[in-house]
């Protein structure tokens, strides 16, 4: 996977159906343990809440949900399927219930947690989180204005230089550019340029 999509930051929204009001709460959160720590704080934040119903999407497939009292799939299931319709990840909602006095039926209720899951993405926003290598390049003093226009070129970032007998560029560049940005490295400093190809790390820019 070269990239995906992950909420932004955190949102928040509300959404009333028959006097009932629905929360929606959205959080980045990349392991199950920081999705179990927002729910927690969601339900301390609302402890009188008649339900707290929660999701959550990770990138490694692991997926959860809590109808939190309300009827089986009405709720839970629903919240989790806005973030697999969106093809958004590492991501936890919780959608907060205060119950109007009105009930809304099964329908209602997916409509309801749907909208409210929705709507909190949406304040949230998203982001990409796109496929970098990082890359350390050694030249000689001549050769580091090119080195810099040629990462500029290929939409790749420095990240420091260190100045001894030669240059070594800390750099990254996105992931479907790397092989060709080490031929034309090659071409660029005839051969003389050294390139060491390090990890790969995942990098988020908002959309």
């Amino acid at each position: 996977m070269e990239s995906y999509l992950v909420p932004a930051g955190y949102g928040e929204a509300e959404y009333s159906d028959k006097k009932s009001r629905f929360i929606g709460q959205v959080s980045p959160a990349d392991s199950e343990a920081a999705a179990m720590a927002f729910v927690q704080r969601v339900r301390a934040k609302y402890p009188d809440a008649a339900h707290n119903v929660w999701a959550y999407c990770l990138r490694s497939g692991e997926m959860r949900w809590s109808d939190d009292g309300e009827p089986g799939g009405t709720s839970g299931q629903p919240t989790l399927n806005v973030f697999r319709s969106a093809g958004v990840f590492d991501v936890c909602c919780v959608v907060t219930r205060y119950f109007g006095g009105t009930l809304l039926g099964s329908g209602g209720l997916v409509r309801a947690y749907s909208k409210a899951a929705s709507m909190a993405l949406e304040a949230a926003g998203l982001a990409r989180m796109a496929r970098w290598r990082k890359i350390r390049i050694g030249c000689g003093y001549p050769l580091y204005d090119k080195v810099r226009r040629l990462l500029a070129d290929f939409g790749g970032e420095e990240i420091e230089a260190q100045f001894g007998r030669e240059v070594w560029v800390s750099a990254l560049v996105p992931a479907s550019r790397a092989a060709d940005f080490g031929a034309r490295l090659t071409d660029v400093t005839a051969g003389s340029a050294v390139l060491n190809e390090e990890s790969w790390i995942f990098r988020p820019a908002r959309i």
